[in-house]
């Protein structure tokens, strides 16, 4: 890089640099301790010294000086890190600079005209620079000691995007690692008797230890974005105790700095309304960021000046204070389809009676007025602030009436679904009539979904489920529909109403349950591990009992996912959602706990996990709601099933305070902590599991081992995400859909496969390498999907690595044959040329490749995927042929035509370039080419004497099995013939021999049998173990040299 020009002393600068190049006016030098040669005693210590050093004060290896014939004095005007970079700016110099040098007369001219210019120059890289450089984080670097061994290695930790890397020198010795983060299981803080404070990393079943850091908490956590929708800020309540208040943004109308000189924030919302906080931290910044939100975070349906937007929202705020009940629905909400129910389903199945004076009823009333007090001391609506006391009304159970309300509120679903407005009508109208595999496993779930509540026995409830789950499987198509989704969306119907339902399910599967609802569920899974981890900190009774706590993972996996609603009755699930709507995943923890702490005793007296699950389905079954006003038949408690479960029936009010005040020290900060940490680890056991199954599979296709499939799969996988990140367009993360299976979670388009292949191939395809490739691609493609799994993948190389000569050279042999080989016109010009040259090569087939092969590889003749019907009869019978499909023999082989047999003898040539026995091959391809035209000379002749009905009869089968493309010359050829019969009929019966040539496979090898140089060629044994390591040491570079 250049640097702006400042003067330095070389006194005893020359015992520390190694002049490289110099002439009149400018001088390379290399540090001592770099490059070759090492620099003996003196670069040691150099190199060390420089590793040691604080980042401001590190010398880069190479520079460039600029001085005058007549002075002492040294500019330093350049320095690299490489010596590519350094010699770049010297090449500039001699052909930019030197020349002008020349022209002036006195030396302060040369040094102002050098300085100037060099300045120019990094004017121009800061304005480059400030245009890509969006991130400034986006590279970080530590100092700190890598134990390696026993020993530490004092160096430099470098975090980028993609990897992890570190860097040490000392005297001599040096050490480099390179960590890519997809490789990385565990990543976490850590601490023991020799190591008061490090961090672990685990990746490729390797521990690192990284000690001494300069910021040990910034450097074991990746930064994660802010929320932009939301405003949170903590503060003190009256009593002393934390309360919280969420802003939405669309309520912030400005921020203002009320005094200069304090730390004060004023934040101005709709209705008239301004909060207060002092003593902020940074409050410029804060302030600033607010403003810029607010911008951002506008809704784009509302288009209109800004006095405009304010007059429709006082009037709308007006409304509301004229009608205090109708301050979480929904803003400018529109007249729905009369398909969307407008009201919760326990509101029309179960109409609170006001009259009704029994005992349930009273406590219910006096709940909602304890609420009502709420509401007027602390605010109602998105200004609400949340205080101790809103937590001990969430424990003792939200009223009936005020439960919609409320979950709308903590979910931040009021804040999405007034931010679009018939967006959920929009989407039912769309979704409606639609057939895809979500729609087929929604239709299969709908009666399961709380079958005994009466709701859920008529059209209107199953009708509303169906409109909710339909929507947002329209609406996420990478989600769909998952199972457990039904259960939870059923809950939300009876207390509110379908669209904001429909956003409470939002919020719950993007935001509140990151994860959870897919295929693979690893947000559950997570949670689990977070689970695991807690049992450890607060069990330790059930820990010592019981080793492994895998069991609990398997029990708890429902608890997660239904949030305890499938395992309690749903008088007290009811319960454990409004606290997990409040307080998140942090609830269902505690919960969690609490359950395993009440039934301590009993699980560690059990002998088997059978009766642990019983003891737990038992104590569920017993947990009631004493102050349900739901009548009999809605509620789902199994009161005369089980006689000892009655007699000793848990409150789940109480079951809930006890977890809170068990549990409650729990933060929501140390539970997303444990996430990160623990994601990492289920993310590699998945994938563990993924490779495993694939290499399971893939081995009873291939003769390659275990261990190969493991390091082919590495470097497979590998290439899949180098793409997904170098290129944002390719097909492989255009077309990746999690829903397939293992097989084809990981699949490569052409341009990802041709180098791959290109690092991969055991013979040498120099000249037409990139043309070789994409007949290969087309060959193992067998769907024509446009992209090549691991086992297609691993077919084709253990046919080029283990296969037996016969099948190496049917592989070869079907390349030059369709699907693969196809052709172009150019071949149907150059097949009636009576002189073609076998040496030459075929550059038309690259600018063919690229004409026919749009975007990259093929034309796509899969089925499209997402919300299209998935074609179920075509994967069956598919299906159905692989398992018929009978073993290929090489009779089964259609001939091979005149250009075809030409380009295959040219791929022959290929193969042996650069070959030992590269002359001797090339007389041995030569010999059996002649060979094969004088068999087929004789051949014709031979026929002469047939008639010419039989003649035109034989033409047509001496090219079975062509393709379209390479058939096309026939009749042009028998055009041509027949036009020029009168004038030429020698000329014409030539035309017709050269297109009547064709050969059988049989023949083919025939004659390659009898060349000894060939069959040892192609029977001599790769090493695919020396191969797979020099892919992996080039892969990545060759990805950045692109």
């Amino acid at each position: 890089m250049w640097l702006k020009p400042e003067e330095i002393l070389l006194k005893n600068a020359f015992k520390l640099w190694v002049t490289e190049k110099d002439n009149e006016y400018f001088v390379l030098q290399r540090r001592r301790g770099y490059g070759e040669g090492g620099g003996g005693l003196t670069g040691l210590l150099v190199g060390t010294l420089d590793t040691v050093l604080d980042s401001t004060s590190k010398v880069a290896p190479f520079r460039i000086l600029h001085h005058t014939p007549d002075s002492q004095i040294y500019w330093s005007i350049a320095c690299g890190v490489t010596k590519e970079e350094i010699f770049q700016h010297w090449e500039w110099l001699q052909q930019n600079i030197m020349r002008t040098l020349t022209v002036f007369d006195s030396s302060e001219d040369v040094t102002s005209f050098v300085q100037g210019k060099i300045r120019g120059l990094i004017a121009e890289e800061g304005k480059s620079s400030l245009v890509l450089e969006d991130d400034p984080e986006k590279f970080r670097e530590a100092l700190l000691s890598y134990w390696k061994g026993k020993v530490p290695c004092q160096g430099w930790l470098y975090l980028s995007t993609n990897f992890l890397c570190f860097y040490s020198y000392f005297l001599g010795s040096e050490v480099k690692l390179v960590i890519s983060w997809d490789e990385i299981w565990r990543l976490e803080k850590t601490s023991n008797v020799i190591l008061t404070e490090s961090i672990h990393v685990l990746a490729q079943g390797e521990d690192h230890y990284f000690s001494m850091l300069l910021h040990l908490r910034a450097n074991a956590q990746r930064p994660s974005a802010d929320h932009k929708e939301r405003i949170r800020s903590s503060c003190q309540d009256q009593d002393g105790s934390q309360c919280h208040v969420i802003i939405p943004m669309r309520e912030v109308v400005n921020v203002e700095k009320p005094v200069s000189g304090s730390r004060a924030l004023v934040v101005c919302v709709r209705g008239k309304k301004a909060l207060r906080f002092s003593e902020v931290r940074d409050y410029q910044r804060l302030a600033n960021s607010i403003r810029s939100r607010c911008g951002i975070s506008a809704s784009p349906l509302h288009s209109a000046s800004s006095e405009a937007i304010r007059g429709e929202c006082q009037s709308l705020l007006n409304h509301f204070e004229d009608n205090p009940e109708d301050v979480t629905l929904m803003v400018g909400q529109k007249d729905n389809a009369k398909a969307v129910s407008t009201e919760a389903l326990m509101t029309v199945f179960h109409p609170q009676d006001m009259e009704n004076l029994e005992p349930k009823m009273l406590k219910e009333k006096m709940k909602e007025q304890s609420w009502n007090i709420h509401f007027a001391e602390y605010g109602r609506g998105t200004s609400m602030f949340f205080t101790k006391k809103t937590r001990d009304l969430i424990v003792r159970g939200v009223p009936e009436a005020l439960r919609g309300e409320l979950w709308m509120l903590f979910s931040g679903a009021v804040n999405d679904m007034a931010t679009h407005p018939g967006y959920y009508t929009e989407l039912v109208e769309q979704s409606l009539g639609t057939s895809t595999l979500a729609t087929d496993e929604i239709e299969r779930d709908l009666h399961r979904s709380l079958p005994e509540h009466p709701a859920f026995q008529s059209d209107t409830g199953i009708s509303a489920l169906r409109r909710v789950l339909t929507a947002y499987a329209y609406r996420n198509p990478k989600i769909g529909y998952c199972q457990a989704m039904n259960i939870l969306t059923s809950v939300l119907l009876l207390y509110a109403k379908e669209e904001e339902a429909f956003w409470l399910l939002v919020a719950v599967c993007e935001r509140m349950l990151p994860d959870y609802f897919n295929r693979r569920i690893i947000g559950a899974l997570v949670d689990q591990a977070v689970f695991e981890d807690l049992i450890r900190e607060n069990l330790p009774q059930l820990v010592e009992h019981m080793t492994d706590l895998s069991f609990f993972s398997s029990v708890s996996l429902s608890w997660f996912l239904t949030l305890f609603i499938s395992v309690l009755p749903i008088e007290s699930a009811v319960n454990v959602v409004d606290c997990f709507f409040y307080d998140g995943i942090k609830a269902i923890l505690q919960l969690g706990l609490a359950v395993l702490d009440y039934n301590m005793d009993a699980l560690i007296s059990c002998h088997d996990d059978a009766e642990a699950v019983t003891i737990l389905n038992r104590f569920f079954d017993s947990v009631t709601n004493k102050d349900s006003p739901l009548p009999p038949t809605v509620q789902q408690a199994l009161v005369g099933a089980n006689d000892k479960a009655s007699n000793f029936g848990v409150d789940i009010s109480e079951l809930i305070r006890e977890a809170y005040d068990k549990y409650g020290h729990l933060r929501s900060e140390d539970v997303e902590s444990s996430r990160k940490r623990n994601k990492l680890y289920v993310i590699q056991t998945l994938e563990d599991t993924t490779k495993q199954n694939v290499i399971r599979v893939v081995m009873q296709e291939v003769r390659f081992t275990a261990s190969q499939l493991d390091e082919l799969y590495y470097v497979f996988k590998r290439q899949h995400f180098l793409s997904c990140y170098w290129t944002m367009k390719s097909p492989a993360l255009l077309h990746h859909d999690p829903s397939l299976a293992y097989l084809e979670q990981y699949q490569l388009g052409f341009h990802q496969f041709s180098t791959l292949f290109s690092l991969l191939e055991p013979w040498a395809f120099c000249p037409v390498k990139s043309t070789l490739s994409l007949w290969v691609f087309r060959l193992i493609d067998a769907n024509q999907d446009g992209l090549v799994n691991f086992k297609e993948f691993c077919c084709a190389l253990d046919t080029l690595y283990g296969g037996s000569f016969t099948n190496k050279l049917k592989f070869l042999f079907k390349l030059h044959l369709p699907p693969a080989y196809t052709g172009s016109p150019l071949h149907a010009q150059k097949q009636r040329m009576p002189h073609v040259s076998l040496s030459e090569d075929s550059p038309h087939m690259n600018r063919h490749a690229a004409f026919e092969l749009p975007e990259d590889g093929v034309i796509r003749k899969s089925p499209e995927r997402g919300r299209g019907k998935v074609d179920l009869q075509a994967y069956l019978k598919q299906w159905q042929n692989e398992i018929l499909k009978k073993e290929e023999t090489i009779k089964d082989l259609p001939r091979i035509n005149q250009a075809q047999f030409i380009q295959f003898s040219k791929t022959l040539y290929n193969i042996f370039h650069g070959d030992p026995e590269e002359e001797s091959l090339y007389h041995a391809v030569a010999h059996v080419t002649s060979l094969l035209l004088r068999m087929e000379e004789v051949g014709r002749k031979l026929q002469e004497p047939r008639s010419p009905e039989a003649a035109s009869k034989a033409a047509p089968s001496s090219a079975e099995g062509t393709p379209a493309e390479d058939t096309t010359m026939s009749p042009d050829s028998t055009d041509t013939s027949s036009s020029q019969s009168g004038q030429d009929p020698a000329g014409s019966e030539h035309l017709e021999v050269e297109v009547e040539w064709s050969f059988s496979f049989e023949q083919v090898i025939a004659s390659l049998l009898n060349e000894p140089a060939i069959v040892r060629f192609f029977e001599r044994p790769v090493d695919i173990h020396l191969k797979l390591g020099q892919a992996k040491a080039a892969q990545l570079k060759l990805k950045m040299q692109k």
